[in-house]
């Protein structure tokens, strides 16, 4: 009983005939590189990759992480703040290192902690946020004086 027809079989005898035969590189193949070669490469990619990661992920954060920790040491009462939750207020005191009382307007004052501040409140104002034609009113308003 054939289970394969002469055709594909004459096929398949012409692949496996292709494979073996290597061009002539010059009487010269390279051996596979050893265990310890191997090896050595992937650890050298491995340490390759742990400094890549350093550098492109964790030394900005840390780096943000800082100048984050020194504005918040350098704000002091009378700093209007912007708040995580998005409240503005001013700092009214300084109660510790890691707690401050800021007025929220109309007389409210609420204790809170410093490193829920995100910043200075000028500084995260948008830029979008200024008028387009509002120089041209103030040209209007000085000229009419």
């Amino acid at each position: 009983m054939m289970f394969f027809t002469p055709a594909y079989a004459a096929e398949e005898t012409l692949s496996t005939t292709a494979v073996t035969e290597v061009p002539d590189s010059g009487g010269v193949i390279s051996p596979p590189p050893s265990e310890t070669e191997t090896f050595m490469m992937n650890i050298g990619m491995l340490l390759v990759l742990g400094v890549l990661f350093y550098l492109l992920m964790i030394r900005p954060q840390q780096k943000r992480f800082k100048e984050h920790a020194n504005m918040l040491q350098a704000m002091g009462p009378g700093v209007k703040i912007v708040t995580q939750g998005g409240l503005i207020g001013t700092i009214d005191k300084v109660i510790s290192d890691h707690e401050i009382q800021v007025d929220i307007g109309n007389g409210i004052k609420v204790s809170m902690m410093r490193s829920y501040i995100i910043g200075r409140y000028e500084d995260n104002i948008p830029s979008s946020s200024k008028v387009a034609n509002d120089d041209k009113k103030n040209k209007k308003d000085k000229s009419a004086k």
